[in-house]
């Protein structure tokens, strides 16, 4: 419960912040979306590009594995 209060309370500042009649911060938030978004989307790249490698070795390792049972069952 409380932490849905926290939020709530913390997304009404956010909104205060930026709106004109407020803080008037929403020419600084603009700017800081515009240098964070790009940085932001490369290191999801990267983590994505990780991720891809590691599915792939995974999916190797399963492909050998179901070979090598199925040559145990065929020496049985």
């Amino acid at each position: 419960m409380v932490s849905l209060i926290v939020g709530v309370v913390l997304m009404g500042f956010c909104a205060f912040a930026c709106l004109p009649c407020g803080l008037g911060w929403g020419g600084d938030v603009i700017n800081f979306l515009k240098g964070f978004v790009p940085s932001f989307a490369a290191f999801c790249g990267l983590i994505s590009v990780f991720i891809g490698f590691a599915d792939i070795k995974d999916k190797k390792e399963a492909k050998k594995e179901e070979l090598a049972a199925k040559k145990a069952e065929e020496n049985k």
